[in-house]
């Protein structure tokens, strides 16, 4: 579990999900290492913004520093990833396959493999769930409430690891958000980018039923 104690989170990307999530995350009271690919340097404005509970990092620092990892590069980037720092650990992987920045992926265009499945293919020996996709980087730090709000908002996960999806569970919990989870890393299409169970806010009810309605092919793929 993640909370009360402080949780030392290494984050790989420090674009606008990263960016927010470490926003959220030392907020909270968690210590952030983050690194982005242009290096330490570069990450200064954010750091002071931060505060004392960040520090800036090269990858392989931030990757060594976790004690949870969240991946938030562009897809195309996930093979330059340290394999060896996050061996063992709870990898939390914000990606969408986005095809007119990454590229065509036919796997993914033929409904063959999933985003993070490729991660966890990538980082073998560690946790990887889906986490803090399907919601827009800039209501990460406004729409969370607290547990037993009505209405509360809920974000969707899914991991081959039950101990990765608690820890998802935890960290939505602190930062105010329901969890559900689509299952394993074979499901976690249902999250994926333009399905039912992207982008709109949804209380977990209906997210559980966007989930049940998505099509593992869209039209759009098919044609």
């Amino acid at each position: 579990m993640v909370s009360p104690r402080m949780t030392t989170f290494g984050i790989i990307g420090a674009g606008h999900i990263g960016s927010q999530v470490a926003r959220a995350l030392t907020r909270a009271g968690h210590e952030v290492v983050i690194a982005n690919s242009r290096g330490p340097e570069t990450l200064t404005d954010l750091i002071e913004e931060l505060g004392p509970l960040a520090r800036a990092a090269t990858a392989e620092e931030a990757a060594e520093a976790a004690e949870v990892a969240v991946v938030t590069v562009p897809l195309g980037a996930i093979g330059d990833l340290p394999v060896e720092p996050l061996a063992g650990k709870v990898v939390l992987d914000t990606n969408n396959y986005y095809w007119e920045r990454d590229g065509h992926i036919p796997a993914l265009d033929a409904g063959e493999a999933t985003t993070s499945g490729l991660l966890q293919a990538h980082l073998p020996a560690s946790k990887v769930a889906k986490a803090f996709n399907n919601i827009y980087a800039a209501e990460i730090t406004t729409t969370g409430t607290p547990a037993g709000t009505a209405g509360r908002r809920a974000l969707g996960t899914a991991s081959d690891h039950p101990e990765a999806i608690a820890v998802v569970t935890d960290v939505y919990d602190t930062l105010g958000f329901d969890t559900v989870s689509a299952g394993t890393l074979d499901e976690s299409w249902r999250l994926e980018r333009d399905r039912p169970g992207y982008g709109a806010r949804q209380t977990a009810d209906e997210m559980r039923a966007n989930l049940a309605a998505a099509n593992r092919i869209r039209p759009e793929d098919a044609a």
